[in-house]
This record gives structure tokens, C-alpha cells and sequence, in this order.
């Protein structure tokens, strides 16, 4: 008989519907009379992990290129100095930044070398000391634009690289939380153009998005690994317009994984928000869904995703000829979204926003030319990330505990007001994404028999036809 945790699963249901958002006022992070830049949308400026929140960003005022780091200790209340993490007369520039516990990682692109190669460092007590520069990369080609995603102590990176002839995707690990790297992978094998990639990581599933012209038109594809990096499945094409579908981004929680970018089809020179889903790791694809419908000039928007929290931040022109940064919010895994929120409203540019969640707080940043020269900035909303616990949420959550008699799953129900029917629609998926078992008419009478599972990972999947909910389930 398998050994279970005492307490397998928690569905965690947030009854409240956040509809008034709470962005606190702008903050400005840097102050300095040289230009200080964010990375665009596929690599993340901006990583929390509890009460720590992590910055990065490039900086001029050493007349040439710098990667800048900064923190806050209290979720973005307060904020320390700035700290410079490269220190070379070359250009260092594009950072991104992934943070597991205590573990904060940089990486960016550097020409120290006598052309740009991919650079990562380290801190193992958030942010306070880091490591030396270690160079991932070493070509006598292009290796820039790196994406970076963290889970323990694996470190992922992608970037696009000119070693081929053509821009390639390639892929890069660390199993030991940066201390030494595995080999170069390339990802992608063909004679376009293949640049701008993003990762994300759930468990041992890893997600890359890219933006690809093999098409003869710029088009959005897709990669995955259900191995932690080892080996990876083909490339799948996500979009299939002849405009242009660009910058993407990606975020993955469990096995739905969300990717937004930008995308020319809805008219000339009008760029909108698009954005389609996974809900089983990526094996299959929902729909494009535009986000956006402000006829005008939207770009680069990022993602981020906490349990069944979407949230997406990007620039746009609506207000003028300026940009400025928006947002956008899903409860419920994408399948709806909240109205449009401007965060700025300045008469110059606000360009290149990162997001990121932490606890119920989330973050933004982005680079900000109100002060005469780009600055970087920051604003969050402390309750935008509604995040349940048993604790806090007992009444409306429910359960599934060992049956030591039977080896079953047992569900048991305490009270589910936000679930309108009687029955429901339950699946249980592995890491891998496959369905183990299927009950459309599922009541909290029925027992789930699990004695043929695996010890291992899974994923449960439960749908009232309205609202739908995913958790993980542990079988040791």
C-alpha cells in the first residue's frame, strides 16, 4: 500500500472576485541623470519569492552598460540601494531575473568577450552578496536576448544564437542552482529566423515560446521538456495568420500554461494583445483570444501566473503618441478577463513592463522617460493576487484524504457555494500531461480509485461547466 501525505490535496477556492483594483502610486527606483533600461517582454525584470522582491535593470551612468540590481525586504513597501553587478568597460545589457527561496539569478548578454555572449551571477542570501560573472556561452557568433526560469535548484535559460548561420533558439541548465552548467542544446533547426525566446517551468515540465518566420511571416511557436530539459518534444506552431504575431511570452502553473504576445491581424499597423492557453502542459492549445481592442499600437506584454491568477502587463499608445504601460486580469486560468487598467499617465514613454506575484501583492516595473531621461519605475497592487489558504478559506475548500481501508482517493466536501452544480466534471492528469482518469458526473459521494497510480505528481482537475479549478495532488 503507497504512503500518502496526511493531506493529499487542497482545493483552494477564493469566493471574493477582485473588481477594484488597488495600484498603489508610481515609485521611482532609480535617480540618476544617465538612461536606465528594462529588458523587453521575454525577459523578466522583476522575481519575488515571499516578502523579497527582485529588480534588475541595465544602467548608463558608468558610460557604457551596467546591470543594476535592487530589493525590497517588506513586498515593495521600502526599497535599498542600487548595487552593480557587472563592472566590465563592454557592454552588458538585457538582464533577467528568476529567484528560488533565498537563490536570486541573473542573467544577460555581454560583449566583454568581443561579442555578446550569455553571462549569469548569483546570490544565495537574497540579493545582500553575489557570485562572480560565470559566462554560459562561448561562440564566436551572436548568444543574446536570455530568458531565464527557476524551480530548486534547476536553473533554465534560453536565448536566440547566430552560430548556425541564422538566429536558433538554444537551451542551457543548471541542476545544482548555478554552481556548474550542462552543454548548449539547440532547440531549433531550421533556415529562418528563429529569436526572442521565453521560458517558463512547472515542475519538471519546461515551456519555451519563440517568435519564428519560417512561415514566411513572423508566427509564434512552441517547445516543451517533460524531463527537466533532457530531451524535447517538436516544435508546434501556435499562431497561423498572415500578419505578424510576435514578442511572446510565457508563464506555467501545474499543467496550464499561458503565453501572450503581439499581433498585426486586426488591421495595418494595429498591434493588439493576444493570448491562447494549455490546460494539459501544453499537449493542446485553445483558441486565440484577443485581449485588447483599443485599435492602436500594442506590444510586448508579459505574464505572469499564480495558480489560477493571469496577470499581464504591456505598452500602449492609445492615449497618444506615447506609451504607456497597461494591465489585465484573469481569475480564472484565462477563461475570462477583467477590463483594462492603465497604470501610467505621463505625457512621455513608459515601455518594456515586467510582472511578477508574490503572496497577494503584484509587482510591476518598467523603464520612464517623465524625468528627461528613462528611469526605472515601479508600482504594485497588495490584494491583485488572491491567494486562498486552509486556513484563511476552510469553510469553502475541500479535501481529498487516504482511505487507508481501500487505497482510494476519498473526496470529501466541507461547503462549495462557488460551485453552482450538484455534479461536476473531475480529471486527473501525471506530469506528463497524459488523463488518468475521467468522471464527468462526479458527486461527493463518489471515491476515486487511484491503487494503480505511481507514487509520483499528479494534477485535479475539477469543472462545474462555469468555474474551473486545478491543484496538486502528491502520492508517496
Amino acid at each position: 500500500m503507497k504512503k500518502k501525505q496526511n493531506l493529499l490535496f487542497v482545493l483552494l477556492i477564493f469566493i471574493s472576485v477582485k473588481t477594484n483594483a488597488q495600484w498603489l502610486p508610481d515609485f521611482r527606483l532609480t535617480n540618476n541623470p544617465a538612461n536606465s533600461g528594462t529588458s523587453p517582454n521575454n525577459e523578466w525584470c522583476v522575481a519575488a519569492s515571499g516578502n523579497f522582491v527582485h529588480v534588475v535593470w541595465y544602467d548608463e551612468r558608468d558610460l557604457n552598460k551596467e546591470i543594476y540590481y535592487k530589493r525590497s525586504a517588506d513586498e515593495g513597501v521600502t526599497w535599498g540601494s542600487d548595487i552593480r553587478l557587472t563592472n566590465q568597460i563592454s557592454t552588458s545589457t538585457n538582464p533577467s531575473i528568476a529567484v528560488s527561496g533565498q537563490i536570486v539569478h541573473v542573467v544577460w548578454f555581454d560583449g566583454r568577450d568581443g561579442n555578446y555572449e550569455i553571462y549569469h551571477k548569483r546570490s544565495v542570501d537574497n540579493g545582500v552578496t553575489w557570485g562572480p560573472d560565470t559566462r554560459l556561452t562561448n561562440d564566436i557568433n551572436i548568444s543574446e536576448y536570455p530568458s531565464m526560469a527557476v524551480s530548486g535548484s534547476a536553473v533554465h535559460v534560453v536565448w536566440h544564437d547566430d552560430r548556425d548561420g541564422d538566429y536558433e533558439i538554444y537551451y542551457k541548465n543548471s541542476s545544482d542552482g548555478g554552481v556548474t552548467w550542462g552543454a548548449d542544446t539547440r532547440l531549433t533547426d531550421n533556415p529562418s529566423y528563429s529569436s526572442t525566446p521565453s521560458v517558463s517551468v512547472a515542475d519538471s515540465n519546461l515551456h519555451v515560446v519563440w517568435h519564428d518566420n519560417r512561415d514566411g511571416n513572423i508566427e509564434i511557436y512552441y517547445k516543451r521538456s517533460t524531463d527537466g530539459g533532457l530531451s524535447w518534444g517538436a516544435d508546434t506552431r501556435l499562431t497561423n495568420d498572415p500578419e505578424y504575431s510576435g514578442d511572446p511570452s510565457i508563464a506555467a502553473s501545474g499543467l496550464n500554461v499561458h503565453v501572450v504576445w503581439s499581433d498585426q491581424r486586426d488591421g495595418f499597423l494595429i498591434n493588439e494583445i493576444y493570448y491562447k492557453n494549455s490546460t494539459d502542459g501544453g499537449i493542446t492549445w485553445g483558441a486565440d483570444t484577443r485581449l485588447t481592442f483599443a485599435l492602436n499600437f500594442a506590444s510586448y506584454p508579459s505574464v505572469s501566473v499564480s495558480d489560477s491568477n493571469v496577470h499581464v502587463v504591456w505598452n500602449d499608445v492609445r492615449d497618444g503618441w506615447d506609451f504607456e504601460v497597461y494591465y489585465k486580469y484573469s481569475s480564472d486560468g484565462g477563461l475570462n478577463w477583467q477590463p483594462d487598467t492603465r497604470l501610467t499617465n505621463d505625457t512621455n514613454l513608459s515601455e518594456y513592463p515586467s510582472v511578477t506575484v508574490s503572496n497577494s501583492v503584484v509587482h510591476v516595473v518598467w523603464a520612464d522617460y517623465r524625468d528627461g531621461n528613462p528611469e526605472i519605475y515601479y508600482t504594485r497592487d497588495p490584494n491583485g493576487n488572491p491567494v486562498g489558504t486552509e486556513k484563511l478559506f476552510k469553510d469553502n475548500s475541500f479535501h481529498i484524504f487516504p482511505n487507508p481501508a481501500t487505497d482510494n482517493f476519498t473526496l470529501t466536501f466541507n461547503s462549495l457555494p462557488i460551485l453552482s452544480r450538484n455534479s461536476f466534471e473531475i480529471k486527473i492528469f501525471n506530469v506528463l500531461g497524459e488523463n488518468m482518469y475521467t468522471d464527468k458526473l462526479f458527486t461527493k459521494s463518489n471515491i476515486i480509485n487511484c491503487k494503480s497510480f505511481p507514487s509520483g505528481i499528479y494534477y485535479v482537475k475539477v469543472s462545474d461547466g462555469e468555474k474551473m479549478f486545478v491543484e496538486k495532488v502528491i502520492i508517496q
